[in-house]
């Protein structure tokens, strides 16, 4: 297959890279016009853009969303989870410290990570548009796949709305001028569009894993609810309409089915990242980077489990936050851990039994031992490094949460109710007296812990800029969003960086 090399790959370089490698390996080949034309090659091209969501791993940064520095980044700026330094383990120039503070600087490494995992996924979209482009199928057979993959590059560009607000708006993969910032306003109104105008032309199918007019529909939902956290306009009653028109799913009556190892039979799952170690998938890994070196003695007899890192840990107060009854506790490990060949709690090296405790003595100087663990994804002993559990990205309870926030915002709470009984019937706990705005976040952090999402919650809520465990009160909003890389801004001197930060 013969390939090229555009003026949208120069670009993504230096909107990607690194100022000083350049010869990393991105998706920096497109076929010629002679590829792209049959049903099969159609789908391997699309089949491209999706595997483009389970990010990539290189010299610079381990960019995989499921299990490092995108999922990180969003979960440890939180009030829900943390990376505490162990020893001399887990500092790595103070990246996480930093970042649990609220004091991240544009050379901080996850934030490069996040940025190039979005911009890389983008420039594999406008890498296959480019080539149905010059493909010789019709236009009408064009418009449904340029609608799903320009709805994955919408979910690329809300991330980015998310965490940088203000940056470049790249469709053209043959461009070669430098982009400048787009605003933040300019961003959203993008993604609204793009999402909008695909709809007619997406599957109203339910499709596991794929772009169809329900997950776009929940994107649209996700949008609308962060609205005024975004631009300043409220749009409660859009969220509502959308989430309105999402069909065909239903809360499982067990809570971690949406999370075992063979999760795509769940009835919840609107969008996934689909894993299979045996067709050699990778980024599937979070658990370990949770547990405990020597937890695999509690999967196996014969500690066969694969490595873990012991890194990610709650944050004091979460596990406490859930109610005895609440199934949801069970997202965490705590107390003592056994040893199945022994039957006995495991002993550290320090001689220390390993015992997950609430308390962590210090963000900077914490034992192996202190924080609630993550136990949200299904393991079991036969587990290879990479796991084939499928990650979620969205689920109905959800679609069914966002209803309820936007009737209680809208001074509605009795509508709220059918909403949130669904959600707190199936954990086990009991409904409030009166649904109000401090139920409804600490409800999105039992439903949703360690998913990836409570950063963007906390910053709708308020909660994101007040002091906390290890963190004084933000002394700027700026903190809303990161840093542009300073890699970036050195190497398109187009772009400006985001209020409140310095360029490097």
């Amino acid at each position: 297959m013969k390939v090229k090399i555009t003026g949208g790959l120069l670009l993504i370089i230096l909107l990607t890279f690194s100022c000083s490698d350049l010869s990393e390996q991105v998706y920096n080949q497109v076929p010629d016009g002679n590829f792209g034309n049959t049903e099969k090659e159609i789908n391997a091209l699309v089949g491209g853009a999706y595997s483009s969501l389970r990010g990539f791993s290189d010299p610079i940064s381990n960019s995989f969303p499921t299990s490092e520095y995108v999922f990180f980044l969003n979960e440890i700026t939180s009030d829900e989870a943390t990376i505490p330094t162990r020893g001399s383990n887990w500092y790595d120039g103070g990246q996480y410290q930093d970042a649990h503070k609220h004091v991240i600087k544009p050379r901080n490494g996850m934030v490069l990570s996040a940025w190039r995992y979005c911009y890389t996924g983008i420039a594999k979209v406008n890498s296959i548009i480019y080539q149905i482009d010059k493909s010789n199928l019709s236009e009408a057979s064009k418009k449904p796949i340029y609608a799903e993959l320009k709805s994955i590059r919408a979910y690329y560009y809300y991330l980015l709305l998310d965490m940088f607000g203000n940056v470049p708006i790249v469709t053209s993969f043959d461009d070669l001028s430098l982009p400048t910032n787009s605003t933040r306003k300019q961003v959203y109104d993008f993604v609204e569009k793009e999402l909008v105008e695909a709809l007619p032309y997406l599957s109203t199918n339910i499709v596991y894993s794929k772009l169809t007019k329900n997950v776009a529909y929940s994107l649209l939902a996700r949008l609308y609810l962060n609205s005024e956290a975004f631009v300043g306009i409220a749009r409660w009653q859009d969220c509502i309409y959308m989430c309105q028109k999402i069909s065909g799913y239903s809360l499982t009556q067990d809570y971690f089915a949406n999370f075992a190892i063979k999760n795509q039979t769940s009835s919840e799952i609107i969008f996934a990242i689909p894993y299979d170690s045996k067709a050699g998938t990778l980024g599937n890994y979070m658990s370990s980077m949770s547990a405990h070196y020597l937890h695999k003695f509690t999967l196996s007899a014969t500690g066969d489990y694969p490595w873990s890192a012991n890194g990610m840990s709650a944050q004091p107060g979460v596990y406490s936050s859930f109610s005895d009854t609440d199934k949801r506790r069970g997202t965490m490990l705590v107390g003592d851990q056994i040893n199945l060949a022994t039957g006995s709690v495991i002993i550290m090296d320090s001689g220390e039994p390993l015992t997950y405790t609430e308390n962590i003595t210090s963000l900077a100087d914490a034992k192996e031992n202190e924080g609630i663990r993550l136990n949200k994804y299904e393991a079991k002993a036969g587990d290879q490094w990479e796991r084939d559990n499928d990650f979620v990205l969205i689920r109905y309870a959800e679609i069914l949460m966002m209803q309820a926030e936007c009737y209680v915002r809208m001074g509605s709470p009795d509508l709220a109710t059918p909403f949130v009984q669904q959600v707190t019937s199936r954990a086990g706990t009991a409904m409030p007296a009166t649904i109000n705005l401090d139920f409804i976040d600490k409800e999105l952090l039992r439903e949703f812990i360690f998913e990836g999402r409570r950063r963007t919650d906390n910053i709708r809520f308020g909660t994101y800029f007040l002091p906390r465990w290890e963190k004084g009160a933000d002394a700027s909003h700026n903190t809303r969003l990161f840093p542009i890389p300073t890699s970036v801004l050195v190497t398109n001197k187009n772009l400006e960086q985001n209020p409140g930060y310095p360029d490097n």
